[in-house]
């Protein structure tokens, strides 16, 4: 801005962005009270496409549903032309029901006697070059590509023939045949060919048809969704598959188990490579697993990988064809006599993802969300507190394995804020930018500020190396939340996504899927 003197002013810096404020927008396969809730229903993955206007859900019985944006369809055009019409940019966003395929059934190994459910534990989108929607799913041991597109329905149609055509390999000379009885030779023959009998077992009425109907097909202009299994890919993990990851090539894709990481090609179903392997020669060697995996969202030759002692690894498949040596290590330092027979539990990450612009890396285990930088290997920019209030309780929850649930976490498209998921059907927002305070607590039900506790947050900060780390907590009372409810373990939500371009978020409560704006 100019000062009165006409001299330039330097504008005072921006400061962090404002908490957002969280409105419900949908909710699909919403629970009336009491309502028992069916195993099989259970929504087990969450994952929009990376435009945003698609989002697929996959649950316990193998089932996937896909859901399409419909508010961006109703109004096309650019920000200037909305403008124009005084019509809002920001507008409520609204999702509906696509359709929905039977993406696994459960099936049986006989060689090592087990069950494979059916359960879906990954859908991964994939590049849509011709209109059609690519996708991939994965149970614990099979990876399926799927393609979904619209086909113009056929339908059976009666058509009328009329009494002087022909029809198929047979000819009807006349429909109106002479009643007059004529004795019909072998195989339907004729002297004078008027009969009215073709064979032994089949003939026309006294006094004949007056037309022949036959079934024939037509396409109409209606259309359906069709999916249809492209490649299945299997026989490749001897352990449960708990990552999927598409590369930015778009011909390729990692699926990773607790010791090994595969590349496939989405072409080839027959023939992996295994890139990673941890396994030791002898299992009583063991010490860590692998738990999730992702590629680096622009460079095709990186990729992270997590393990449960707290560690993510950095890879480069340029450098061998088996990575057994990472390029970057990542993990933070154990404070020194804080060691107990919980640590190495709650510091296994369940979930690893990254930014949109590949920068940063977010990582969940079991008490705090970590925000790392790739360019900084000496521990997490960021630390987010979401269940610290658990912490006196770790042994009650050893005990009924509430210890081992696996939450996810994710990030918003700008970088700004992240998010991941808690018990009572809680989640958390935190803010990541420079200087905010945000720690947002919601629920997932119509009002999800319902437990918003009301107090002022603020970040603990420590100086280390003149890095400058921000710890920030969420609602830390101890076990209750801000209307004196104890927290339900229960109930817990595992599964989010934050849509790529707007502050949007989908979760997963059971089988209800509810989604918010701000």
């Amino acid at each position: 801005m100019n000062g009165g003197d006409g001299g330039d002013v330097a504008a005072a810096p921006a400061g962090p962005p404002p908490p957002l404020e969280w409105k419900f927008s949908q909710v699909f396969g919403e629970r009336t009270a009491g309502e028992e809730v069916q195993e099989v229903d259970i929504i087990s993955a969450i994952e929009f496409d990376k435009t945003g206007d698609h989002l697929a859900t996959g649950d316990r019985g193998g089932r996937v549903v896909l859901f399409e944006r419909t508010d961006t369809k109703e109004h096309i055009g650019s920000r200037r032309e909305l403008e124009r019409m005084d019509y809002p940019v920001s507008r409520h966003p609204e999702f509906r029901y696509k359709t929905e395929f039977q993406s696994h059934e459960p099936e049986f190994d006989y060689l090592k006697s087990l069950e494979i459910e059916e359960k879906i534990n990954k859908i991964r989108w994939c590049q849509s070059p011709n209109g059609a929607l690519f996708l991939l799913s994965t149970n614990d041991k099979t990876i399926k590509f799927w393609k979904v597109q619209e086909k113009k329905v056929k339908k059976l149609s009666d058509m009328t023939i009329d009494p002087p055509r022909a029809v198929g390999n047979g000819s009807v000379a006349s429909s109106s045949v002479s009643s007059s009885p004529k004795q019909c030779l072998a195989n339907g023959g004729n002297a004078d060919r008027s009969f009215n009998c073709l064979s032994n077992d089949l003939s026309f009425p006294p006094g004949g048809i007056s037309s022949l109907r036959l079934p024939v097909v037509v396409t109409s202009n209606e259309t359906s969704l069709v999916a249809r299994c492209r490649r299945v890919y299997a026989h490749a993990h001897d352990y449960h598959i708990n990552s999927i990851s598409n590369n930015s090539d778009g011909e390729t894709f990692i699926s990773a188990d607790d010791l090994r990481i595969n590349l496939w090609n989405l072409e080839i179903s027959n023939q992996s490579f295994n890139i990673v392997d941890v396994k030791p020669t002898n299992m009583e060697d063991l010490t860590e697993v692998i738990t999730s995996a992702e590629f680096h969202p622009t460079h095709c030759n990186t990729l992270a990988y997590s393990s449960s002692k707290g560690s993510i690894r950095l890879i480069d498949l340029r450098q061998s064809a088996l990575c057994d040596s990472h390029s970057k290590l990542f993990e933070e330092q154990e404070a020194p006599g804080s060691r107990s027979f919980f640590t190495e539990i709650i510091a296994s990450i369940s979930d690893i993802k990254f930014s949109k612009d590949g920068r940063y890396i977010l990582s969940r285990d079991y008490m705090t969300l970590k925000l790392w930088d790739i360019n900084m290997d000496s521990g997490p920019v960021s630390t987010f507190q979401v269940h610290e209030y658990l912490r006196p309780k770790l042994c009650d929850l050893y005990e009924n394995d509430s210890i081992f649930d696996k939450f996810e976490c994710c990030l918003s498209g700008d970088g700004l804020r992240v998010a991941t998921g808690s018990y009572s059907n809680l989640f958390r927002v935190f803010g990541c930018a420079a200087g905010t305070t945000e720690a947002t607590t919601l629920e997932a039900s119509k009002n999800p500020m319902r437990r918003q506790v009301q107090t002022p947050l603020r970040p603990s900060r420590s100086l280390s190396s003149s890095i400058t780390r921000v710890v920030r907590r969420g609602s830390e009372s101890p076990g209750v939340d801000a209307n004196g409810n104890s927290f339900d373990f229960t109930t817990k939500l595992l599964h989010l996504a934050w849509h790529p371009t707007e502050n949007s978020i989908a979760c997963a409560a059971a089988n209800s899927l509810y989604m918010y704006y701000a």
